[in-house]
């Protein structure tokens, strides 16, 4: 089984047993998500073959005594850690916050572009376009991309719409080249 079926699977079941204990667990894996990037020492400790699961175990212990995690997060964490599949944590983390927003009904995406910005006025247009086609409000971020020479890219969950220069040439030379 893929990493990324795996992934999805435990997601769905976290997020069902959430809902089930009424435990608001997008909000718990963000938390704690921003904990791990905060600090790279834990980080480091979570991900790393170097220490034991008891000393992983000891230190996660410590962290949730400090914090309000439930404890449904709590022993999904350890799960995971007893189980060797700490390490796909942030897919779990990603398909948590999808299956979560979906319910909320909107999608996240992104845009890509070259400029610095994107123009909030298309980015508005865009929301508008993606709202009617897909039926759910869509929130999206701007990321700018040295791969895009002029244009956007949007991606949201499967659907991606190109209109950046650099598709339109592949496009082009296509058409060139089969004719």
């Amino acid at each position: 089984m893929k990493l990324q079926s795996i992934s999805k699977a435990y997601a769905k079941s976290i997020v069902e047993l959430s809902d089930e204990q009424k435990v608001d667990i997008a909000k718990e894996f963000t938390d704690f998500n921003l904990l791990i990037n905060e600090n790279n020492d834990f980080e480091t400790l979570l991900f790393s073959d170097v220490f034991s699961n008891e000393e992983k175990i000891s230190v996660l212990e410590f962290i949730f005594g400090k914090t309000n995690s439930s404890s449904l997060f709590q022993n999904f964490i350890y799960f995971l850690l007893n189980e060797k599949r700490i390490g796909i944590l942030p897919m779990i983390f990603k398909d948590v916050i999808v299956i979560d927003d979906d319910k909320r009904g909107f999608l996240r995406g992104t845009i890509e572009g070259s400029e610095a910005q994107v123009n909030v006025e298309l980015m508005e247009k865009i929301k508008v376009y993606l709202t009617k086609k897909i039926g759910k409000n869509t929130e999206l971020e701007y990321i700018q991309s040295e791969k895009i020479t002029a244009g956007y890219r949007v991606t949201v969950e499967d659907l991606q719409l190109d209109a950046s220069l650099d598709n339109q040439l592949e496009v082009f030379k296509e058409s060139v080249l089969t004719q």
